[in-house]
């Protein structure tokens, strides 16, 4: 139903462009996102009617007569009846205050067995009316040490337009990603490019290209048997979701939404 209403509404499409070196899954489907990846998590913002703030990095969570309260990077702390966390799971053992005693013993050792791929993925962007001549709209890449994935992203969401400049998306491997993690982005960006230039000779110059870390990319082994959410405390709920207690695909993503909005549900 959510890939029913999500087409329906111009959010999603079927994957039609070409895409080489794909793993195609028996009984699966594929889609892309036309406008990108978050105008899916845009779409249910503006569903749900919340009130949403960006940019506030949560540093401690405690309890103070019995509700939480929630200290940030910036700007004074605010108190919540309620407190979900969907942040990649280390994430949530870097949290400072009463959290830190809140989750038991058994919990902070399922939370620590998560782990996560890290990789690079850099963005080149072309003038409007630039060329890209490949005949595929993206491409796996089985034998470079540097390169998993490339793709025309416009030709791939199928939105090729004579007023928007295309663009090319890359991805590292995994091991790539591991081994450079701490290595100066401006360094990394330059091999990545180089290894581009060998794959891809005919690519022409960017007029732009961001280069970003992504240090936890994919979760390589989620919390064991788990429902899809941990709750840490219960009154008042504190209770932790995401891809880290499922996997890392849209079906693993609802699935842990609809697990964290039954066991929320009693508390509102």
């Amino acid at each position: 139903s959510f890939y029913e209403e999500l087409v329906s509404e111009g959010i999603l499409k079927p994957l039609t462009a070409p895409v080489e070196g794909m793993v195609v899954k028996e009984g699966s489907r594929n889609y892309v996102a036309p406008q990108g990846i978050s105008s899916v998590v845009k779409y249910y913002l503006e569903q749900s009617g919340a009130e949403v703030s960006y940019e506030q990095q949560v540093t401690h969570i405690s309890l103070r007569d019995g509700r939480w309260e929630v200290s940030r990077k910036a700007g004074p702390p605010e108190q919540f009846d309620v407190v979900i966390l969907t942040m990649p799971v280390p994430q949530i053992l870097q949290l400072q205050g009463d959290i830190v005693n809140l989750i038991n013993e058994s919990q902070k050792q399922q939370l620590e067995s998560v782990s996560y791929s890290s990789r690079y993925a850099l963005g080149l962007f072309y003038e409007a009316g630039t060329g890209i001549a490949v005949p595929w709209a993206a491409r796996y890449i089985a034998d470079n040490p540097c390169l998993r994935f490339i793709s025309v992203d416009n030709k791939k969401r199928n939105i090729e337009s004579p007023e928007v400049g295309p663009s090319v998306v890359v991805h590292t491997t995994v091991a790539f990603g591991s081994q450079h993690l701490d290595s100066d982005p401006a360094e990394v960006q330059q091999v990545i490019l180089s290894h581009l230039q060998r794959i891809v000779p005919s690519l022409p110059k960017p007029s732009s290209i961001k280069c970003q870390r992504w240090r936890y990319s994919q979760v390589t082994r989620a919390v064991p048997n788990c429902p899809g959410q941990m709750i840490l405390h219960t009154q008042p709920l504190l209770i932790c979701g995401g891809d880290g207690f499922t996997r890392s695909n849209f079906d693993g993503c609802i699935e842990s939404a609809m697990s964290l909005a039954e066991a929320v549900k009693p508390h509102l």
